[in-house]
């Protein structure tokens, strides 16, 4: 098999405690790095949302100060633009599992949106964690795993994870906006968030689960999954 399943939100806004939509999407880092360390080793992606959207990237992501300066924000908003795999998802609800080496699901705010309560997700993201195949989730990524259950019990309960912090949150200005933070809901849910500096690379590694803290972490996570598959 030589296909890694991208999942990615099919949101382009996310509601805040007091009902603001704040435009967001998938952050563009989490998915370029891993698209290319997947690509330049020899594998097909394939993008699925929910329903089949077109996903949105969200444009703060793409600003010079989130990548380094304009030069590599040029370049990966073109790696973006070239990456026609996302304007052709597949829609998740037709998702064969069997198809896939691997499933990642990179962040931005999107997922709390729309992944967090997507049931069809939740049931993909079991299925990959007992095929032993390798599940890469970073940064508000694992929002997923909120609705990933079974018998009323979070099927990652028990599990350690690295996922964006409630410190991080603070320091990006959303915090006291947002409607819940994910290291919580994490947490309440018996998921093992283990935390990390703000914004420093941070892969936690439990069995077949590999996550990633932050944006920084994404490259790293695809280097880790990669090794997984040998």
């Amino acid at each position: 098999m030589s296909k890694i399943l991208f999942v990615l939100t099919g949101a382009d806004h996310w509601t805040l405690a007091d009902g603001t939509l704040h435009p967001t999407g998938f952050w563009a880092e989490e998915a370029v790095a891993p698209y290319e360390a997947f690509k330049a080793a020899g594998y097909e992606i394939v993008v699925a949302t929910p329903g089949g959207v077109v996903p949105s990237v969200d444009k703060a992501s793409l600003a010079p100060e989130f990548n380094g300066g304009q030069e590599n924000a040029d370049r990966v908003a073109a790696v973006l633009t070239a990456a026609t795999e996302l304007q052709h998802p597949v829609r998740l609800e037709d998702v064969n599992l069997d198809d896939y080496a691997a499933v990642y699901y990179p962040g931005g705010h999107g997922p709390m949106e729309d992944l967090a309560v997507d049931a069809e997700s939740g049931r993909l993201l079991t299925r990959a964690l007992e095929s032993g195949k390798p599940l890469g989730v970073v940064c508000h990524g694992p929002a997923a795993l909120l609705a990933a259950e079974r018998d009323g019990v979070n099927t990652f309960a028990g599990y350690q994870v690295a996922a964006f912090t409630n410190a991080e949150e603070t320091q990006s200005g959303f915090a006291d906006k947002a409607k819940w933070l994910l290291q919580d809901r994490l947490t309440e849910a018996g998921v093992q968030v283990q935390v990390g500096e703000p914004w420093a690379p941070k892969v936690v590694v439990d069995r077949n689960l590999i996550t990633g803290q932050n944006p920084a972490s994404s490259a790293p996570l695809a280097e880790e999954l990669l090794k997984r598959l040998g």
